[in-house]
C-alpha cells in the first residue's frame, strides 16, 4: 500500500490522473449518453387558425413517412397551411432517440436508405425550424412565411452535434 501511495504523489502521476478526469467529464456532457435512456414525449394537437376552435380550412401541402438512418425513427410528417396563410410542419407520432442538439431540418437533399443518407441532409440547401421538442409524440414546427417550399424537398431529425440524421423523409406534395 505504500507504494501505491509513493507513485500517487507523484506530479506526473497527478497530472494525468487529473487530466483523465477532465476528458471523462468533457465527454459526458459532449456526448450526453443519458439521453439514450430518456424519452421526451410531446403531444401538440393539429394548429388551428387564430381565434377559430375547429381545425377546418386547415390544408395539407405535403406528406411523408419518416425512414430511419443513424437512429430507428418512425412517424409522419405534413406540412399544413392554416387558414391564416401560415405553415406548420407537423410531426405525427414521432418515435427516435433521444439525443443532443438534434433540430428539425427542411432540406434539399434526396432521402437515401442506409449509411448513404446519414450525412447529406446539410450539405445543400437547408433551413432548421429548431430544436426537436421530443423525441416521441405529434409536434408542430413554424415554417417561415420566406420558405420556398418547391426548394426544400424533405425533412430530417437532425443531430447538430455529430452532422448525422437520425431518420428523413422526402415530402411528397398533395
Amino acid at each position: 500500500m505504500g507504494r501505491v501511495r509513493r507513485v500517487l504523489r507523484k506530479p506526473a502521476v497527478i497530472g494525468v490522473l487529473v487530466a483523465g478526469v477532465l476528458a471523462v467529464a468533457a465527454g459526458l456532457v459532449w456526448f450526453q449518453p443519458w439521453k439514450l435512456w430518456v424519452d421526451e414525449t410531446v403531444r401538440e394537437s393539429v394548429p388551428v387558425a387564430t381565434g377559430s376552435a375547429q381545425p377546418g380550412g386547415v390544408r395539407t401541402l405535403a406528406t411523408g413517412e419518416l425512414i430511419s438512418h443513424e437512429h430507428r425513427t418512425s412517424g409522419s410528417v405534413r406540412i399544413l397551411r392554416l387558414p391564416d396563410g401560415s405553415r406548420v410542419l407537423r410531426l405525427e407520432h414521432l418515435d427516435t432517440s433521444n439525443g443532443p442538439d438534434v433540430k428539425v431540418l427542411l432540406s434539399d437533399a434526396p432521402v437515401k436508405p442506409g449509411e448513404d443518407g446519414w450525412h447529406v441532409f446539410d450539405d445543400g440547401a437547408h433551413r432548421s425550424l429548431g430544436s426537436l421538442k421530443g423525441n416521441k409524440g405529434d409536434q408542430n414546427y413554424v415554417v417561415p412565411a420566406d420558405v420556398d417550399l418547391s426548394r426544400y424537398t424533405s425533412v430530417s431529425i437532425w443531430c447538430d452535434r455529430f452532422d448525422v440524421s437520425f431518420g428523413a423523409t422526402a415530402l411528397k406534395p398533395v
